[in-house]
């Protein structure tokens, strides 16, 4: 043991008078890594050990009385007959799975584009113009969160509705004759609806990062002679790429997963969502398969997860 332990505390001392030697202080080895503990351990108690009991119960079995999910916690005994269903009637021409997962990422795209086009022009002003008003511009967009998001939908149905102040704006404009009925199973109500719930995610984001570019080389792009439009595609729009793909992930992983804007804008068969089949999965004997589909909702998801590392290290590793 004395033999084993004489060659560590030699190097130690050695990083001890090599940190003194040049000004440094010299910390243990596990000193750095011992900050990560506290979100490791809250990572495998909150994500890993529930995520492997979805897993669980996905490739689990049902019990024949009383239609209740009965869990496998063995991976070696796992049943995937509920999750080859899934993937069968989601890929497969004519699954009953496959229009809610068409449909889903259709609205999710088209509520991103959305975001894209509202939430950096609102971010660029902030940071460019807000001036003195920074402050209460942040406030205006973070004070919708302090009201529930149930009720958020809530006004957004009471303005919506037939009677509601839209149609009677629309009718007093002469632009509509009759009232429309954007609550009855419309695709843009519900986009509209994610949009709002979701975009100041994607504005806060990017307000950081165009708040941190330095004014000077948006200077030296005018001196060098380029317009306010080039030096915006040449300097700014660049240096904010990794900040949109970083609000685009952070708009679109929960818009996935999202039910409760569909049900309370639509509850139409015409707008359902993944998140509404998940829901609808969990109230019914098929509760193997809402596990199966959170579980293929994840490995789908995974793809622009990896890609949004692979460019932010790509991104660390180039400047």
């Amino acid at each position: 043991m004395s033999e084993a332990a004489g060659p560590v505390s030699r190097r130690r001392r050695r990083r001890r008078e090599r940190a003194e030697r040049f000004g440094g202080v010299w910390y243990p080895r596990w000193f750095w890594p011992s900050f990560a503990w506290p979100a490791s351990v809250w990572l495998v108690l909150l994500f890993v050990v529930p995520f492997y009991a979805i897993l669980s119960v996905a490739f689990g079995t049902v019990d024949p009385i009383f239609q209740s999910p009965v869990p496998v916690w063995n991976p070696l005994h796992w049943n995937t007959g509920p999750f080859r269903f899934v993937l069968n009637q989601t890929f497969l021409q004519g699954g009953i799975y496959q229009p809610a997962f068409i449909r889903t990422f259709s609205y999710v795209l088209a509520a991103l584009v959305l975001c894209l086009v509202i939430g950096y022009p609102v971010a660029y002003f902030i940071a460019r113009y807000g001036g003195r008003y920074k402050t209460l511009f942040l406030v205006g967009l973070i004070a919708p969160f302090w009201i529930s998001y149930l009720m958020r939908m809530l006004a957004w149905v009471n303005l919506l509705q037939d009677d509601g102040l839209v149609n009677k704006t629309l009718e007093s404009l002469h632009l509509i004759g009759s009232p429309v009925h954007f609550l009855a199973g419309q695709g843009l109500t519900v986009i509209l609806g994610l949009v709002y719930g979701y975009i100041p995610y994607m504005i806060l984001p990017l307000y950081g990062a165009l708040d941190r570019i330095d004014r000077s080389l948006l200077e030296a792009a005018r001196d060098l002679g380029a317009s306010p439009l080039r030096a915006f595609t040449g300097v700014t729009l660049p240096l904010s790429k990794q900040d949109i793909l970083a609000g685009s992930i952070i708009v679109t992983l929960p818009m996935f997963g999202d039910y409760y804007t569909n049900d309370i804008l639509s509850a139409s068969p015409r707008t359902t969502m993944v998140g509404n089949l998940i829901d609808h999965s969990l109230n019914s004997p098929f509760v193997t398969r809402a596990a199966a589909l959170v579980v293929l909702l994840m490995g789908l998801l995974l793809i622009p997860m990896l890609y949004y590392l692979y460019a932010t290290a790509r991104a660390t590793r180039d400047v």
